[in-house]
């Protein structure tokens, strides 16, 4: 599948491996950094939405999407867990959740630049209580994370990992040019994606990148 993310914002989270440990599936290692395990709320839109050789689906090739995450790694491979995704699309919702595993519910979510920030709001349909309310802009100019930094470990990240509902791990190789990240400052109306999902974090005050635009490759499931 082929995909572009755009107007991506990173809001990323510490929390203590021993509170992420009970809300992530033992069958996954978490990972960490510097002791510490983190969880990002990630608004975007995604476009150019396609099967891979074929022609984008009317009505399903482009609509936005709030993901909440945590990082683990199996066989030494650094990837993505998902707690939830929102989004709109209920054709998306109902797909990636048979093909993929993954957590996806249907949201009302409103995208729109404000000036120069991007104006982000999402209302989950089944939980009024799973709400983002914010504006993002970048502060910086775009540049790539330096490896073994801090950045890198928290964005580059090539796969992500989901269980089926035996419990069994999958793994989704994602191809994509490294992030090209910005600094970025954002004003949260209302955040409870964090409470939504039963993670207690230890700062309100997220470390916070942007990136404008990534074309994205996704591969089918495979077991792990």
């Amino acid at each position: 599948m082929k995909q572009t993310w755009n107007d991506l914002l990173f809001a990323h989270y510490p929390v203590k491996l021993e509170n992420l440990r009970n809300t992530v599936p033992d069958a996954l290692p978490l990972d960490s950094f510097d002791g510490m395990g983190w969880v990002s709320v990630v608004p975007f839109h995604m476009t150019g939405i396609r099967l891979r050789g074929l022609p984008p689906i009317p009505g399903t090739d482009r609509f936005p999407e709030l993901n909440v995450r945590t990082y683990v790694t199996i066989d030494d491979k650094p990837g993505v867990y998902f707690f939830s995704l929102d989004a709109t699309n209920w054709l998306a919702v109902k797909m990636a959740k048979m093909f993929y595993h993954l957590p996806y519910v249907q949201a009302e979510i409103q995208v729109k630049q404000a000036g120069d920030f991007i104006a982000y709001d999402s209302r989950r349909r089944s939980v009024a209580e799973a709400r983002l309310s914010c504006r993002y802009r970048p502060i910086s100019e775009p540049f790539l994370a330096v490896k073994g930094s801090f950045d890198e470990w928290l964005t580059e990240r090539y796969c992500l990992y989901a269980l089926n509902r035996a419990g069994v791990p999958f793994r989704c190789d994602i191809m994509h040019r490294p992030w090209p990240l910005q600094r970025a400052e954002a004003e949260f109306r209302l955040n409870s994606m964090l409470d939504a999902n039963g993670v207690p974090v230890e700062s309100g005050q997220p470390v916070l990148h942007v990136a404008k635009k990534l074309e994205v490759r996704i591969w089918p499931l495979i077991r792990t």
